[in-house]
């Protein structure tokens, strides 16, 4: 079967969108392993599927797919790229769009300068929502490493996330404690981890290792992530600018039960097919 493709990113978070509306698509966790590798492959951090709603309230379905070839729950640059290939390629005349995902419904509007702003939804910090084994819900916790004792928040934003605060994110071990983390036997589901630096109570820099990907040069609900936590510690205040290796996203949350909401850029790379037989 030879697949069309369109290959965007956000911030460098990069993806394959593929239309699903008409025909099916279907692949096994190895081709699309296969299909991210970056050297043999197409290369991507994430694979996004545009698929026909699933209720009366969405306008369309969002499946995302880690480099690994596991599904996950959301995406947060993802989203903003969704939204911007389903109006360009005119299968929705809307700004405003309702996506159903695997975590609940998000809402993508395009703005008029180009930018995408998403409602992601409202956070939580429920452990056993994230999911995340302690005895009860706190603004941080101690998590036990191999040679090291961390801080951290945890929250989720329709996926699993920890955020701890550190002094440089260019010197954080994100490479190294970042998978131990993301495996740590108290977050049966993996989890993502964030490395924050506060600049000041508007600003920070992030650093994430994704579950499934590794460290990419941006991570939507990471930022998200990071900001919520952030302000549930009492370090930062609404709206937050988010300072990403790969470049800077808008961050707003007014709060408990409110929703957070990201603002940046989607942008094309190039189409493209693939033949799958090759795998």
């Amino acid at each position: 079967m030879n697949i069309a493709f369109t290959k965007m990113h956000g911030l460098g978070n990069d993806f394959i969108v593929i239309e699903a509306l008409i025909h099916k698509f279907s692949a096994t966790a190895e081709q699309i392993r296969q299909l991210a590798d970056r050297h043999f492959g197409i290369g991507f951090d994430q694979l996004l599927l545009v698929e026909p709603p699933k209720s009366e309230d969405t306008d369309f379905s969002y499946r995302i797919f880690n480099a690994d070839g596991n599904e996950v729950e959301q995406c947060g640059n993802g989203a903003r790229c969704f939204a911007r290939f389903v109006y360009d390629r005119g299968l929705t005349e809307k700004t405003e769009i309702r996506v159903g995902t695997l975590s609940g419904i998000i809402i993508p509007r395009l703005l008029d300068d180009g930018r995408i702003r998403v409602d992601m939804g409202k956070p939580d910090f429920q452990p056993e929502n994230i999911p995340f084994i302690t005895d009860k819900r706190e603004s941080s916790y101690q998590l036990m490493l191999d040679n090291d004792e961390i801080n951290i928040g945890a929250v989720s934003m329709g996926n699993p996330h920890v955020v701890q605060i550190v002094e440089d994110t260019e010197q954080a071990p994100v490479t190294i404690s970042g998978p131990e983390i993301e495996h740590h036997r108290r977050f049966p589901k993996r989890v993502n981890a964030g490395y924050m630096q506060v600049l000041d109570r508007q600003a920070i820099r992030l650093r994430v290792w994704e579950r499934g990907a590794g460290e990419t040069l941006a991570c939507g609900t990471g930022a998200c992530a990071a900001v919520v936590v952030g302000i549930d510690q009492g370090v930062l205040d609404s709206p937050v600018e988010v300072r990403l290796r790969g470049g800077t996203l808008e961050v707003e949350w007014s709060g408990p039960e409110e929703s957070v909401f990201m603002t940046g850029p989607a942008e094309y790379v190039y189409e493209g097919s693939y033949e799958m037989e090759t795998l």
